[in-house]
Protein backbone atom coordinates (compact mmCIF):
# COMPACT_ATOMS: atom_id res chain seq x y z
CA UNK A 1 0.00 0.00 0.00
CA UNK A 2 1.30 3.76 -0.99
CA UNK A 3 0.98 6.40 1.55
CA UNK A 4 0.66 9.88 -0.12
CA UNK A 5 1.08 12.70 2.05
CA UNK A 6 -0.59 15.76 1.66
CA UNK A 7 -0.43 19.55 3.34
CA UNK A 8 -2.88 21.02 4.53
CA UNK A 9 -2.57 25.28 4.97
CA UNK A 10 -2.93 25.79 8.71
CA UNK A 11 -3.58 29.87 8.77
CA UNK A 12 -5.23 31.18 11.57
CA UNK A 13 -6.65 34.00 9.27
CA UNK A 14 -7.05 32.73 5.95
CA UNK A 15 -8.85 35.97 4.40
CA UNK A 16 -5.65 37.73 5.38
CA UNK A 17 -3.33 35.62 4.16
CA UNK A 18 -5.26 36.00 0.99
CA UNK A 19 -5.76 39.61 1.21
CA UNK A 20 -2.33 39.64 1.40
CA UNK A 21 -1.20 37.22 -1.29
CA UNK A 22 -3.09 38.99 -3.58
CA UNK A 23 -1.31 42.27 -2.75
CA UNK A 24 1.94 40.92 -3.63
CA UNK A 25 1.06 39.24 -6.44
CA UNK A 26 -0.38 42.05 -8.12
CA UNK A 27 2.21 44.35 -7.01
CA UNK A 28 4.95 41.63 -9.18
CA UNK A 29 2.77 39.83 -11.44
CA UNK A 30 2.67 42.19 -14.43
CA UNK A 31 3.43 40.69 -18.08
CA UNK A 32 6.88 41.46 -19.43
CA UNK A 33 6.69 42.04 -23.68
CA UNK A 34 9.19 43.33 -26.04
CA UNK A 35 7.13 46.72 -25.73
CA UNK A 36 7.42 47.02 -22.39
CA UNK A 37 9.76 44.99 -20.04
CA UNK A 38 9.12 45.72 -16.48
CA UNK A 39 11.94 46.85 -14.18
CA UNK A 40 13.01 44.81 -11.24
CA UNK A 41 12.17 46.60 -8.11
CA UNK A 42 12.23 46.57 -4.30
CA UNK A 43 9.41 48.10 -2.01
CA UNK A 44 10.06 48.34 1.58
CA UNK A 45 8.17 49.95 4.67
CA UNK A 46 9.35 51.92 7.30
CA UNK A 47 8.10 54.12 9.83
CA UNK A 48 7.04 57.32 8.35
CA UNK A 49 7.29 56.21 4.78
CA UNK A 50 7.66 53.78 1.92
CA UNK A 51 10.88 53.01 -0.06
CA UNK A 52 10.88 52.22 -3.80
CA UNK A 53 14.05 51.17 -5.66
CA UNK A 54 14.08 49.97 -8.89
CA UNK A 55 17.04 49.17 -11.59
CA UNK A 56 17.69 51.31 -14.55
CA UNK A 57 20.91 50.38 -15.30
CA UNK A 58 22.33 52.40 -18.33
CA UNK A 59 18.96 54.95 -18.47
CA UNK A 60 19.70 58.34 -18.43
CA UNK A 61 17.97 60.88 -16.17
CA UNK A 62 16.39 62.62 -18.78
CA UNK A 63 14.90 59.57 -20.21
CA UNK A 64 13.02 58.17 -17.05
CA UNK A 65 9.63 59.38 -15.85
CA UNK A 66 7.92 59.54 -12.72
CA UNK A 67 4.01 60.07 -12.19
CA UNK A 68 1.12 60.08 -9.97
CA UNK A 69 -2.57 59.26 -11.31
CA UNK A 70 -5.11 58.26 -8.78
CA UNK A 71 -2.59 57.04 -6.24
CA UNK A 72 -1.04 54.69 -9.13
CA UNK A 73 2.23 55.61 -9.40
CA UNK A 74 3.69 54.84 -13.06
CA UNK A 75 7.61 54.61 -13.39
CA UNK A 76 8.56 54.75 -17.37
CA UNK A 77 12.27 54.48 -18.78
CA UNK A 78 13.43 54.53 -22.36
CA UNK A 79 16.87 52.79 -22.84
CA UNK A 80 18.11 53.86 -26.50
CA UNK A 81 19.63 51.14 -28.60
CA UNK A 82 23.23 52.17 -29.52
CA UNK A 83 24.56 52.21 -32.98
CA UNK A 84 26.86 49.65 -34.07
CA UNK A 85 30.13 50.10 -36.39
CA UNK A 86 29.82 49.43 -40.50
CA UNK A 87 33.20 47.04 -39.38
CA UNK A 88 31.58 45.81 -36.46
CA UNK A 89 30.21 41.79 -36.66
CA UNK A 90 28.01 41.47 -33.64
CA UNK A 91 27.62 37.83 -32.80
CA UNK A 92 25.03 38.05 -29.76
CA UNK A 93 22.81 41.06 -28.20
CA UNK A 94 21.57 40.32 -24.89
CA UNK A 95 20.92 43.98 -22.89
CA UNK A 96 17.42 45.10 -23.43
CA UNK A 97 16.86 48.18 -25.22
CA UNK A 98 13.48 49.81 -25.52
CA UNK A 99 10.93 50.75 -22.71
CA UNK A 100 10.50 49.73 -19.07
CA UNK A 101 7.53 50.44 -17.41
CA UNK A 102 5.87 49.81 -13.84
CA UNK A 103 2.93 50.65 -12.09
CA UNK A 104 2.51 50.13 -9.06
CA UNK A 105 -0.83 51.04 -6.77
CA UNK A 106 0.10 53.46 -3.65
CA UNK A 107 -1.82 53.37 -0.42
CA UNK A 108 -4.28 56.69 0.41
CA UNK A 109 -1.72 56.86 3.37
CA UNK A 110 1.03 58.42 1.26
CA UNK A 111 1.64 61.88 0.83
CA UNK A 112 2.23 62.16 -2.95
CA UNK A 113 3.00 65.75 -2.70
CA UNK A 114 6.06 65.18 -1.10
CA UNK A 115 7.61 62.38 -2.74
CA UNK A 116 11.09 62.49 -3.05
CA UNK A 117 13.59 60.53 -5.78
CA UNK A 118 17.25 60.54 -7.25
CA UNK A 119 19.16 58.30 -9.09
CA UNK A 120 22.49 57.16 -8.50
CA UNK A 121 24.65 53.76 -10.22
CA UNK A 122 21.44 52.70 -11.89
CA UNK A 123 19.51 52.48 -8.95
CA UNK A 124 16.40 55.18 -8.77
CA UNK A 125 15.12 56.10 -5.10
CA UNK A 126 11.52 56.79 -4.36
CA UNK A 127 11.17 57.62 -1.31
CA UNK A 128 7.27 58.35 -0.39
CA UNK A 129 6.18 59.80 3.21
CA UNK A 130 2.98 58.48 4.71
CA UNK A 131 0.27 60.73 6.20
CA UNK A 132 -2.06 60.82 8.98
CA UNK A 133 -5.63 58.78 7.96
CA UNK A 134 -8.10 60.88 7.13
CA UNK A 135 -11.01 60.43 10.18
CA UNK A 136 -14.00 59.33 9.20
CA UNK A 137 -17.02 61.73 9.33
CA UNK A 138 -20.08 60.64 11.78
CA UNK A 139 -23.21 61.79 10.59
CA UNK A 140 -25.56 62.80 13.24
CA UNK A 141 -29.21 61.11 12.83
CA UNK A 142 -32.09 63.53 12.65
Amino acid sequence: MTYITTRTPKTLFPLMSSLFDDFLNSAFSEEQTDANKTMPMDLSERDKDYVIRANVPGIKKENIKVSIHNNELLIEGKQDETKTEKNETVYRYERYKGNYRRLINLPDTTDVEKIEAKLEDGVLTLIIPKKEPTPSKEITIG
